[in-house]
């Protein structure tokens, strides 16, 4: 059966490029920041030259800012302009200019209440948690929303799902075990 003719397509959902890479990955267990509703999140890097995900990312953005009208315009006259909202893709050189990992990349905090779902290249549940760790590429299956709540308004991200492609260096600086102990000095030990 051919399922394209029942997909819904929702210009407010994307699913990044493969080269999407992962950072402050905190999709295991909800974390609560200031006292809130505690949450699961990700920062996806996208790289700049993905100009493919960038433009879906841009049009899902105009999307839920189209869709959102009225929540936007709240209890005033007029619609504010996008340009004038918050939205969630940021420039990585502009607001990360001394970190590397973010250097010619945009990236978006996406972020869910809900688990996200986890898969390998296969699509099958990853399950060790170790497999998933800020560093590693992967897509993510994101929606955008016009939000409007205590006189902050403009387009968040959600995080729906999640496709681990490839390993990448660990981001944020800390060693995994294995690459801890995986010296050859084990004289070291006998000294």
């Amino acid at each position: 059966m051919n399922n394209s003719t029942t997909k819904v397509n929702n210009p407010m959902k994307v699913i990044t490029g493969p080269n999407t890479r992962w950072s402050y990955a905190n999709v295991w267990e909800p974390k609560s920041i200031n006292g809130g509703t505690p949450k699961f999140s990700v920062s996806l890097i996208i790289p700049k030259s993905d100009t493919k995900t960038v433009a879906k990312i841009k049009a899902a953005i105009e999307a839920a800012y189209h869709e959102g009208e009225s929540k936007l315009k709240g209890n005033g006259k007029t619609v504010p302009p996008l340009a004038a909202l918050k939205t969630p893709l940021r420039d990585g050189d502009a607001e990360r200019p001394d970190d590397e990992a973010y250097a010619n990349s945009y990236f978006i905090n996406a972020n869910a209440t809900t688990a996200p779902g986890i898969v390998d290249v296969d699509r099958n549940p990853i399950l060790t948690r170790s497999e998933v760790y800020s560093g590693v590429y992967g897509r993510a299956s994101i929606s955008f929303y016009a939000f409007n709540s205590n006189g902050n308004k403009g387009i968040a991200c959600g995080l729906n799902n999640l496709q681990k492609v490839r390993d990448g260096d660990p981001l944020g600086g800390k060693a995994s075990a294995e690459s801890d102990f995986a010296t050859d000095d084990d004289e070291d030990f006998l000294a």
